[in-house]
């Protein structure tokens, strides 16, 4: 007896690849689960179909040889247990999931999957300011300039001034302590994004404590940092505003301060017009991951994870 074989079934004889393709859809905005219960299939049906689905995102996706790339890790689970996400800051899109932890061995992972005539053509790195990412780059495609992520930097910068906020309210008793007390949020966010309520805790709070009064104004004024189109002039800013902290007595900032100093080489690189790349896509990407991440909640299947990932920014099928 001879099965014949119909263009229109998918893999599974049981759905065509029209159906296929409508599960994978929906699976884009909906859970598994709530899938699964809409179209009356089974969960374990709806998952393999939406792997199927992203599987052929991918190979329609094409090849990669990216000449701008943005690394960065997820934290899959509780215990520091981490994956390295590399998109392609051109084509603003994730390229590569993979490694077991945020080693150098992990990082070089990619550059082996990439191959060596295409590490080669790299020209710019986006990464944080870890180590082990810039070794492997550094190794690997040694051409490549190496950018410090803003966001990443700023970051730092955040929760230095949140040690100084916590060092004071440890400082300071009585009537002093209550303007301190929750304000953390309003000290880190941008002042324009802060409501009206907002802006008057925040100008009560730095009325009636200079040191975190002076921490908050240097916070604000650093950003200007990555205006600038030329090097010398960036450092300039720099240096004026390292020694804006002398007598402060705001060790966390200084720290900081520190912390910069020794990675300026690839701050400094925000001021050549070529690596004037988009970094908020990066951040994007994140917040994008952790939806992701949420609503596989409890998933053990990694594969399922990555192939997420990797599609979350590609055209539907």
């Amino acid at each position: 007896m001879k099965r014949e074989k119909l263009a229109f079934l998918s893999d599974n004889p049981l759905y065509t690849k029209r159906f296929a393709v409508y599960v994978g859809r929906r699976c884009r905005s909906a859970t598994i689960k709530d899938v699964a219960k809409e179209l009356r299939l089974d969960w374990h049906t709806v998952k393999e179909l939406e792997k199927k689905y992203m599987a052929e995102q991918l190979r329609r996706g094409g090849s990669h040889g990216p000449r701008v790339i943005g690394i960065d890790e997820i934290s899959i689970r509780k215990g520091h247990s981490y994956r390295i996400v590399v998109s392609d800051l051109v084509r603003r899109r994730p390229i590569w999931f993979g490694g077991i932890d945020r080693s150098e061995k992990s990082m070089g992972a990619f550059y082996e999957w990439l191959g060596e005539r295409k590490s080669r053509r790299v020209e710019l790195a986006v990464m944080d300011m870890w180590k082990p990412f810039r070794n492997a780059t550094q190794s690997h495609a040694p051409q490549a300039a190496i950018l410090f992520d803003k966001f990443h930097i700023l970051r730092h910068l955040g929760e230095a001034l949140d040690k100084v906020r916590k060092s004071e309210y440890a400082r300071v008793s009585g009537k002093e302590r209550r303007f301190i007390k929750g304000q953390k949020y309003t000290l880190l966010s941008s002042h324009e994004n802060l409501t009206l309520e907002g802006r008057l805790a925040l100008r009560k709070l730095l009325s009636v404590n200079k040191r975190l009064n002076t921490a908050y104004l240097l916070k604000e004024s650093f950003g200007q940092l990555f205006t600038y189109r030329n090097a010398v002039w960036a450092r300039r800013f720099f240096s004026n505003w390292w020694a804006s902290l002398r007598w402060q007595r705001l060790k966390p900032l200084e720290k900081f301060a520190e912390l910069i100093e020794r990675h300026w080489n690839g701050i400094a690189a925000y001021c050549e017009a070529a690596n004037k790349v988009s970094l908020g896509f990066v951040e994007g990407l994140n917040n994008k991951i952790r939806v992701l991440q949420r609503r596989a909640y409890g998933l053990r299947d990694e594969e399922y994870l990555r192939l997420k990932v990797l599609t979350c920014l590609l055209p539907a099928l």
